[in-house]
């Protein structure tokens, strides 16, 4: 690969890594508001819980396993773990800057006065406590599941290590993340069900959807930078 293309595949890589940071940043920082998603039209009730009533903070949270899938496929291995580390830097390095605004008095003619300020991101740092714990064990399971579809397929069914690799992540993410939110009093363990249940679908739905533009992206980095089936920026 010639230095043109280099300086191409890094500005893409950076520019994916800036996508990934800022989707999970923002769902650190948006998951208190809750909202019901009716995809068939009507509520649902399972073993007493409240089906699709999810948190907004999982709007930006597929879009980081579809990027982690992407530059896994793309520029292999080391360098999606780069920017799962680099996501959990990110995040706590914001949730430090939340708490410092936090703690300063605001002054009187303030438009935000600080008892709004603490109720919108009071929570933000148990937050992303829970979700940094979950997404470590998630990030990193999607991406060795990732890999170990693309040997076994030879590089082959991107479709398969695609949705196997999100399914048993979001699965593990989402049960994680909920179970340490009750158990640090932010959400009634009578909600763990309904929202686990709730989060999976979507996210499963989410995954599957996302499948054609993981497919399409991938034909274009590939004809781009004159890539075999299975092979990696890396090794070239």
């Amino acid at each position: 690969m010639n230095y043109k293309d280099k300086v191409l595949a890094e500005r893409i890589y950076l520019f994916l890594g800036a996508i990934f940071i800022t989707s999970l940043v923002a769902s650190n920082l948006i998951f208190q508001k809750f909202v019901y998603w009716h995809p068939f039209g009507e509520e649902f009730t399972l073993f007493g819980a409240s089906l699709f009533e999810i948190s907004v903070g999982i709007l930006p949270y597929p879009i980081t396993f579809v990027i982690t899938d992407l530059i896994s496929e793309i520029y292999g291995k080391k360098r999606a773990n780069q920017v799962v580390t680099a996501g959990i830097i990110a995040s706590v390095f914001s949730m430090g800057l939340i708490l410092i605004a936090n703690y300063l008095p605001a002054i009187d003619n303030s438009p935000v006065s600080d008892e709004v300020f603490h109720q919108v991101f009071a929570l933000s740092p148990i937050g992303v406590l829970a979700s940094m714990i979950a997404y470590l064990f998630a990030q990193y399971v999607d991406i060795a599941v990732y890999h170990f579809w693309k040997r076994l397929t030879k590089g082959k069914m991107l479709w398969l290590r695609n949705n196997f690799s999100t399914f048993s992540s979001q699965i593990i993410d989402t049960t994680a993340v909920v179970g340490l939110l009750c158990i640090f009093g932010v959400l009634p363990w009578s909600s763990f069900m309904g929202l686990v249940i709730s989060g999976v679908i979507f996210k499963v739905l989410v995954a599957i959807t996302d499948t054609p533009f993981l497919y399409l992206f991938v034909y274009l980095m590939r004809k781009r930078f004159k890539l075999e089936v299975g092979e990696e920026l890396d090794t070239i």
